[in-house]
């Protein structure tokens, strides 16, 4: 819907809120800062290479055939001559608050050429993110979106397509996919979105972290196989899609052996911990970080301009030895009262640990996909667990591509000449061909010795999850783990976290990440200490005082510096909350007062997502129906306002904006190929040579004004300047405008401040 003068304002960090949250401002005045800040930073991101390819009058990037395109490139027909695709660039800005994260993504995109233009991006989000917010700046307007059921919203953005108004809408591929699409923007147009969500923190021992997804990586999706022939339907064969919506999660794939990075990014983090804070680390990319207060850090990219190449993962512990290891918050929404408990439990002494022989399979991905620097991740990661491994334990090694080796046939006794012939098998790995892991999760979890066995018996699954046919391995787990517990590695710079955090819960284990090797040894030797160290059992959470309804609703088992996380709604407010669980032999109970909750924010969405996902895994496992899953999952994010596969948002302009003869073009915007991955290991020319299909060339279409389109479409967008440019000057003259914008709207149009 539009906002009206009164409806919107611009709060101190930039983000937009309703008028109720933070008082008024007149839209022109914000439009108007927005759309310039777009204009500007378009100015200074733009690419040198326009004098390599020419301009046209308008200032078009323009090619004079196809001949003279760079490799991959996707670009418009504009008459006789070829014009660059949609530009975008991204801004993210992050509240911490305690235990939840408020994330705003605000993305700009510009049309340089004489086309009017769709624009659709396959955009990543935490897996665990609740998306309840979408806006559209146009001109002196913003439109917040609604959410509809997906099929509704789709109908109504197709509606306003073809009307020629402007119109978003972003719809969840995959918990942590998301497409975006942009209709109607105009010749030389730049218009900005915004999408907000809630998510929590994640805590490990004394660290707590925060992982922002930047990039989707290729896919391996396996081809549909045909199964049976219904003569009924004429004697064709009926294929079964492992991957159904393998379309919609393909993103295109620049080449950086011939394209520059594309997309960037500016990160801003406001890290309200909510205790006195020791180190804080980005381990990816370089920050400036700012102290304003002892529990306060501001943390920004140290580079105006990067690559969306790799996610941004930060982490920060306590000033004091150990964090707080209980904590409690507390947010009234309606007339509900919503609580989420953190609390880790003591450990043991050593002396009081059970030494309990494990039996334990390593699983190590060595497709296309984990080329350069991921399989000497994986290799390295996996050489150190060895090393880790006890007399007592015994162990076998799996590994895969498209085909699948197992080192022994059985599992076999951990000693030196059983070891010695694992690393010699490791350490010759060579990463190549598709990711077909569906068979080498069911060999690792094929159990010969069953539940009489004195061993532990865990899976230790190393790879980037890179995967379109996630479902099949899920219930795959869900049918064969018995008493196996699954631990997912994740490796690479940009990993499946969704699939790695399901494949973990399912499988009763942990997620571990490892970005680069320079983190093997340090989360390696956390993942061993939780695989050596008892779990925590039979654990329970009740509600003293009043009706509960948590999430979980089955507590995991819980292994070394692991916190228990329940998310709730409560039917009152003065009652306690029981955790009990036992420890060894030993019996472990927390009472937490709710009345003496602190203050939280954003408790009520992160329960629904949570409830959200409690009701997937439930049908995962057979417990409930498709059609009692699907009214759950509608039911929640209808009333929470997200995003779900059932549920998009939809923000549409009231105006018309594309002339009824204007032709409008579709374009998909490009995404990097993952920092440390090789193109050619991921794109072959079939699953022998590369992880998933090669992009085909350039296509003309038959009718003027339509795309070029290769296969896997491959774009230019805003490609990040190298040295030796003017990116400097262009920055000053768009800071330049920026400022005279801002002194011209403040003199015509004076703030006017609310009675509130």
């Amino acid at each position: 819907m539009d906002v009206s003068p009164t409806d919107a304002s611009l709060s101190k960090n930039g983000a937009y809120h309703r008028a109720d949250l933070n008082g008024r401002r007149h839209p022109s005045l914000l439009s108007r800062i927005i759309v310039t800040a777009a204009v500007a930073i378009m100015t200074f991101l733009a690419p040198a290479a326009d004098a390599r390819t020419g301009a046209t009058a308008t200032g078009l990037s323009v090619v004079a055939s196809l001949a003279d395109t760079r490799i991959g490139s996707l670009l418009l027909r504009d008459g006789e001559q070829y014009v660059e695709a949609p530009r975008l660039a991204t801004d993210i800005d992050i509240t911490v608050s305690g235990p939840t994260a408020r994330a705003r993504v605000t993305q700009i995109f510009n049309n340089p050429t004489a086309s009017w233009v769709e624009a659709i991006y396959v955009s990543p989000l935490p897996d665990g993110g609740a998306v309840d917010t979408i806006k559209m700046v146009i001109g002196d307007r913003i439109v917040v979106g609604e959410i509809k059921e997906r099929v509704e919203a789709k109908a109504i953005y197709e509606e306003a397509k073809r009307s020629g108004r402007k119109a978003t809408l972003i719809e969840q591929e995959r918990p942590n996919i998301f497409t975006n699409s942009v209709a109607n923007i105009g010749p030389g147009e730049t218009v900005v979105v915004q999408i907000e969500y809630q998510e929590p923190v994640h805590r490990s021992g004394n660290t707590s972290s925060l992982r922002v997804p930047l990039v989707v990586a290729p896919r391996y999706s396996p081809a549909p196989v045909v199964e049976t022939v219904d003569f009924g339907r004429g004697g064709w064969g009926e294929a079964d899609d492992p991957v159904p919506d393998r379309d919609r999660i393909s993103a295109p794939v620049l080449d950086p052996r011939v394209e520059p990075p594309t997309n960037p990014i500016a990160i801003t983090v406001h890290l309200n911990a909510g205790f006195p804070l020791g180190e804080v680390k980005s381990h990816h990319h370089a920050i400036n970080i700012d102290a304003p207060a002892a529990d306060v850090r501001v943390i920004r990219l140290d580079n105006h301009v990067t690559p969306a190449d790799r996610d941004f993962e930060l982490t920060w512990m306590p000033a004091a030895v150990t964090a707080p290891a209980v904590g409690l918050f507390r947010e009234h929404v309606g007339e509900a009262d919503y609580v989420l408990a953190l609390v880790t439990p003591p450990p043991l002494a050593d002396a009081q640990r059970e030494a309990q022989p494990r039996e334990i399979v390593f699983v190590i991905d060595n497709s296309g996909s984990m080329g350069g620097t991921s399989i000497t991740q994986a290799k390295t990661s996996l050489l150190f667990a060895l090393d880790r491994l006890k007399p007592n334990d015994r162990f076998n090694i799996i590994r895969f591509d498209h085909t699948m080796d197992v080192l022994f046939p059985d599992t076999v006794a951990a000693n030196g000449q059983n070891v010695g012939r694992a690393k010699a098998f490791v350490s010759a790995l060579q990463a190549n061909g598709g990711t077909e892991m569906v068979p080498p999760m069911k060999a690792a979890l094929t159990d010969r010795r069953g539940h009489d066995s004195p061993y532990l018996r865990q899976v230790v699954f190393l790879t980037d999850g890179e995967i379109g046919n996630e479902q099949e391995l899920f219930d795959t787990i869900a049918a064969m783990r018995g008493r196996s517990r699954v631990f997912m590695v994740g490796i690479g710079s940009a990993p499946n976290s969704f699939l790695m955090t399901r494949a973990s819960e399912i499988g009763r284990g942990t997620f571990t990440h490892i970005g680069s090797v320079d983190q093997v040894q340090e989360r390696m030797r956390e993942l061993i200490e939780k695989l050596e160290s008892p779990v925590v059992t039979g654990l329970t959470a009740t509600y003293v005082g009043g009706a509960m309804d948590a999430t979980p609703g089955v507590l995991p088992d819980l292994y070394r510096g692991e916190p228990i996380v329940i998310a709730a709604r409560l039917g009152a407010a003065d009652g306690v909350l029981e955790i009990k669980g036992m420890i060894g032999n030993r019996p472990w109970t927390v009472a937490l007062p709710v009345a003496k909750a602190a203050d939280g924010t954003g408790l009520s969405k992160l329960w629904a997502r949570r409830k959200i996902t409690d009701a997937e895994m439930a049908h995962r496992l057979r417990q409930t129906s498709a059609d009692e899953t699907d009214k759950r999952i509608l039911a929640l994010a209808l009333e929470h306002h997200l995003v779900s596969r059932l549920t998009s948002l939809v923000a549409v302009d009231k105006t018309p904006s594309r002339p009824e003869d204007a032709r409008l073009t579709r374009a998909e915007l490009p995404l990097n190929l993952p920092a440390g991955w090789e193109f050619d290991k991921v794109f072959g020319t079939g699953r022998k040579g590369g992880d998933t299909p090669m992009p085909q060339p350039l296509e003309r279409r038959a009718n003027a004004g339509d795309l070029l389109t290769p296969v896997g479409a491959v774009a230019a967008a805003v490609v990040l300047p190298k040295t030796a440019t003017d990116a400097e000057l262009k920055l000053v003259a768009g800071l330049m405008l920026l400022a005279l914008s801002l002194l011209l709207a403040l003199r015509r149009r004076p703030l006017r401040h609310s009675a509130h």
